[in-house]
């Protein structure tokens, strides 16, 4: 069976975990088993699915303390919550799961080789491809409602909203997960980047308009922002870089999957775009947690350094 199942570097593309009996020929059923292999298929090209590996592995010891962390703020912080806590929170959860899912990925490779693990796994990857990209959409919708429409904003203060929203994104992640584990569908792929496309575009216009708008609302003559409206700007700004740096490549990429060889884009671009999508699991809590003034368990010394702080800084949380 292991020989029939898409290997790691194929996993979060196209997984055929089963065979029809007509395509069984009597050279495959007399064939000897082949040695498996992570990089089976990929021989030729195994520094890019090396780089996802090691991408993983860094979500593993990086990415699930950060996330958990992150909660641990939001939980303590629940009696003066953010209105893009509920978003944050969310996104912390996916992440920590994606991250936990890793070392289950790795023994199913190398130990249990079952199918049933491979849905697991398979399942996984889809609820990072769409938490991720709809997740920050909310966010960056929150500030921009926040920020623009300030009126309309305020009616719409109330968390069952986003409750709603976040119940909504969550039906639409589980139900995009449940399809690409299940496989069969035609250019299943493009839904992925035709979703990473439409919510680059929509980050991008929120997050450039938010930043125009306050830097226009300092008014002439004046040097400091309204500590409130400084927030804000932080937090778009570190949402921006995010949006550039984790989903620009391949959003960059992937569009273009027909001018490249099959076996090239399969082996070497797929895992590169996807890389760098799957380290936002630890660079979103880590930019988070940058923001804030106070990080709970780590002595502020500690902070200062490893966020590189100025000693006199004050970071709005």
């Amino acid at each position: 069976m292991a020989n029939y199942l898409r290997i790691y570097s194929k996993l979060n593309y196209n997984v055929n975990t089963t065979m029809s009996p007509l395509n069984v020929t009597l050279d495959m059923i007399n064939a000897t088993p082949k040695p498996f292999s992570v990089f089976d298929g990929c021989e030729d090209l195994v520094e890019a699915v090396l780089f996802d590996l090691i991408v993983q592995c860094v979500n593993v010891f990086l990415g699930i303390p950060a996330n958990l962390l992150v909660l641990v703020i939001l939980i303590r912080n629940r009696k003066e919550p953010s209105t893009s806590d509920i978003f944050l929170g969310c996104l912390a959860v996916m992440d920590a799961y994606f991250g936990i899912m890793v070392p289950i990925s790795f023994l199913n490779l190398y130990y249990w080789q079952s199918v049933e693990g491979w849905r697991a796994i398979k399942f996984t990857y889809g609820v990072k491809d769409t938490s991720g990209p709809l997740f920050l959409s909310c966010i960056c919708l929150d500030r921009f409602m926040a920020v623009l429409c300030p009126i309309t904003f305020g009616r719409l203060k109330d968390r069952k909203y986003r409750i709603g929203l976040s119940i909504l994104v969550l039906i639409l992640t589980f139900s995009y997960a449940a399809a690409k584990t299940i496989g069969g569908i035609p250019n299943f792929e493009k839904i992925f980047t035709s979703e990473i496309l439409a919510a680059f575009a929509w980050m991008m216009i929120c997050n450039v308009a938010i930043l125009w708008a306050l830097k226009r609302s300092t008014g002439v003559g004046k040097d400091e922002m309204h500590p409130m409206k400084k927030k804000a700007f932080k937090m778009v700004l570190s949402i921006l870089i995010i949006i550039i740096a984790n989903y620009l490549p391949p959003v960059a990429l992937f569009p273009f999957e027909d001018h490249y060889d099959p076996h090239v884009f399969t082996c070497y671009v797929q895992p590169v775009g996807f890389a760098f999508v799957n380290i936002s699991s630890s660079t979103q809590p880590l930019i988070y947690l940058s923001r804030l003034e106070k990080v709970p368990f780590l002595p502020e010394s500690c902070v200062r350094k490893l966020f590189c702080k100025d000693k006199n800084e004050a970071s709005p949380a």
